[in-house]
Order: C-alpha cells, then structure tokens, then sequence
C-alpha cells in the first residue's frame, strides 16, 4: 500500500508514521510536510525505501496533485493546531487548515484516491462543566476560536466534495492527544519541561475546564480502522473517556515527578477558554471494533514524563525559545 501523510513530521502525523512501520511493514508512506516550527526532521525515523519525506506546503496544488497520483490513499494531518497562536494571528490557521484542505480534495478529485480527514472534537465548541452531555456525530458545529474555526470549515469542504464529486474520504474529529513528539508549548509537555529545566509549571486561571485525553496511539488505531473498514462519508469521533480537568491533570503530572501539587503559578486565563470537552465514541466502538488500549491515564502520562525525560535532545533547544514567547504575553 502507498500512502501519503500530510503533516507527518508533526506530533500525531509522526506517530502515525513510526505506528504504522511498526505494525504494517508492508505501506509504503510518501509525508509531505512544511517543517514550520511544529514539524520536525527529528521526530521521524530515518528515509528508507518504506518513508520517504518531501518538504513542502499542502497549499502547493502542483506538488500535492504530483504525491497524491502516486498514492493509493491520502491521510490528511497537516494543520496549525495552536490556540494561542490562532489567537495571535489566525491568517495561518486560514491558509493552512482551509486552504490546505481544498488543495487535498482537489487532488484526490482528480486522482480519484481515498482520503481520510483527521479533524478535532473543539469544532463543536465546549460543553457546560458537570453535565452528562458528550460530542457525537450528531452534535452542532459551533467553534469558538479561529483554530476550531479554521477546522470546521475544513470538514465541511470534505462533506462537500464527497456529497458534490463523489470522493471516497472519511473524517475522524478526535479528542485532545498526548504522547511523544508533542511540541512543548502545548499543555501537557510544557509542564513537564517546565519541571525538567527547575521552571514552575504554568496554569491558565483555575484550571477548571475539562479535556478529553486520549494517548496519540490509540487515536492513530482509530485513524487506521477507519482508513481500512469505514462507511464512505462518515464522521467518527475518536475519544477514549478520559475526562480530566486542568489543575486535576498538572496535579498529577507534580505527583509522578516527585513535587508538592501546589507548586505552580496561575497566570491569566486564555480569552474564550473552551469550558469542557468530551467525546461519545460509541459510533466507532459499535461499527468497527476499536477500543483504546491507553485507558489507564496515570500511567499513559508516567510514560509520556519518561519519553521527555530521556529525550531532552528534542525539546531541549526550543525550550527558551517556547517560553519566551509565553511571557511576553503574561502566561
């Protein structure tokens, strides 16, 4: 099987790439990504004749519809994904998630190649704190920054163009992932390299709001089940049940590192802070016989701590860099 990974140099599109290597040594995988400041050389393994990498941009119509002609299927990561920076300035998160989406379709059109979307749960918006309601598939876009934004509008051209030209593309909307390769200004990897480097972690007003975890692999099984066994048009949503709020997962991030769960700093809440998410898989579990294999979330997180406590060498240089951005904006 040939496959081409947009984004794959990035967190969950890395791991994809090392998952399927080890567990289906037969595919053939093409990645296309930017190496902007989220993807990395060093979060791959090294090209052979089962990876290749090509550097360039999924806006690219001419070297997108080039990769994908020689592909059997399409699985589509590339995307900026960082709220703040969305915040900041979403013109990239307009060109990349949008436009880069446009450009995937308009090939697999063309070529006539299967596609699989990964999306995420924050289109939907949030959900109020302690009620029992959860994200499925039958739940009303509404998001409320322009990443979630950027990310709806990228669903609803893939259900456009399945319904319009007929493509054979799936779409997943998983909830938020952890693991190795995660870039340190997100949550969890920035607390623990803060505490790596003798900095305090860092919490966002009370860390009341609520996320979904999911280990990056078992959202990557998801990912391959759907790829091979799911309905043409369908959207599933990937989650694991692993509802944890913020200052409950910094807590426990202090505890397996050895530090008292009082020591860190509050510093000022992100501007239009999702309250709660949560995701209702049973479509997925029901359909095609995925379960998650990370259910215990403590020990998930234990190994997540080891893998940057022993590989310093990735995230180490970034560090100052990561952590001067965030203070000049107080956080």
């Amino acid at each position: 099987m040939r496959l081409l990974v947009t984004g794959g140099a990035g967190f969950i599109g890395a791991n994809f790439v090392h998952g399927t290597l080890r567990e289906r040594p037969h595919v053939r995988m093409t990645i296309l990504d930017a190496l902007t400041y989220a993807g990395s050389r060093e979060s791959l393994p090294a090209a052979d004749d089962s990876v290749r990498l090509v550097e360039g941009d999924v806006t690219d119509a001419v070297l997108v519809d080039e990769l994908v002609a020689d592909a059997d299927a399409v699985v589509h990561f590339a995307a900026e994904t960082h709220v703040d920076n969305a915040l900041a300035d979403p013109e990239p998160f307009v060109r990349s998630n949008i436009m880069g989406t446009f450009t995937v379709l308009e090939a697999v059109r063309r070529q006539r190649v299967r596609l699989h979307h990964v999306s995420t749960d924050e289109v939907y918006g949030d959900l109020p704190l302690g009620s029992p309601q959860r994200f499925n598939e039958e739940s009303p876009y509404n998001p409320s920054s322009p990443y979630s934004a950027s990310k709806a509008s990228a669903d609803m051209l893939v259900r456009a163009w399945v319904r319009s030209y007929g493509i054979n593309a799936t779409i997943s909307n998983c909830s938020n992932n952890y693991g190795p390769y995660q870039h340190i200004e997100k949550f969890i990897p920035r607390q623990i390299t803060n505490l790596l480097t003798g900095r305090r972690p860092k919490l966002y007003g009370a860390g009341a709001n609520v996320r979904d975890w999911i280990h990056v692999d078992d959202h990557n099984s998801a990912v391959w089940r759907i790829l091979e066994g799911g309905t043409p048009g369908a959207t599933y949503l990937i989650g694991a049940d692993g509802e944890h709020d913020n200052l409950s997962v910094l807590r426990l991030i202090l505890e397996l590192m050895g530090h008292d769960a009082d020591d860190f700093e509050s510093v000022t809440d992100r501007a239009g802070h999702d309250l709660r998410y949560a995701i209702d898989s049973t479509a997925l579990r029901d359909e095609l016989g995925w379960t998650p294999h990370h259910t215990d979330f403590a020990n998930g997180l234990r190994d997540t701590i080891d893998w940057y406590r022993n590989n310093e060498w990735w995230w180490g240089a970034l560090k100052r860099q990561v952590e001067a951005e965030y203070a000049k904006h107080g956080q």
